[in-house]
């Protein structure tokens, strides 16, 4: 996977994991309107901008928004923010730059791991929280979230509350996650709408 990713020009072997996620749920559609949160290095960035065609002008383009507090060099056909998204002033910034709410947001995020399963899980699923969070002010009826969890799944509370918000919910360990991670990913597609999350 890592030599690939330098052959086709990703910048990590994560990339394949959103190629594989999306290959089996089609959700980068032409025309897309993607956020990509905790983008750095910008892996499933540049997936996202070839998928949804952001790098092309015209009625078929797509829109691809990475936020990140780290630097990233540039992408083509990726608007890039250097912002926290839990800043108070992040949804307006984020709608701007995408010209609406986005159909599909996307986190890959994961805090530094301490080598502490049961630390390391909670952290992680804080992360995946607030993501979710932020994906309900933003995400346009019908959009998509996929989000990175650990072994265990989704906790009951927000595994509900997904359940709730969206018509479909799947836990998924892409085939390039390696088998030893404990990673898997949160599919959540059909999002109902900001008055079914009220």
């Amino acid at each position: 996977y890592v030599a690939s990713a330098q052959r086709e020009g990703l910048r990590s072997r994560a990339a394949y994991k959103l190629i594989e996620l999306d290959d089996r749920f089609h959700v980068l559609k032409p025309g897309a309107k993607v956020l990509d949160l905790g983008a750095a290095p910008g892996g499933w960035s540049v997936v996202a901008a070839r998928r949804v065609r952001s790098t092309e002008s015209g009625p078929g383009a797509g829109r691809v928004v990475a936020i990140d507090l780290q630097e990233m060099e540039p992408i083509a056909g990726v608007e890039i923010l250097h912002l926290d998204f839990l800043d108070a002033a992040a949804p307006e910034r984020l709608r701007e730059a995408l010209g609406g709410s986005a159909d599909v947001v996307l986190s890959d995020m994961a805090a530094s791991a301490t080598g502490h399963t049961q630390t390391d899980h909670l952290r992680i699923m804080g992360l995946l929280e607030a993501a979710y969070d932020f994906a309900r002010t933003i995400l346009a009826p019908g959009g998509a979230f996929i989000g990175k969890v650990l072994r265990g799944g989704t906790e009951r509370d927000l595994l509900d509350r997904l359940k709730h918000d969206f018509t479909s919910v799947r836990h998924v360990k892409p085939p390039a996650s390696r088998k030893d991670s404990a990673e898997i990913y949160v599919v959540a597609l059909g999002f109902r709408g900001t008055a079914a999350t009220a």
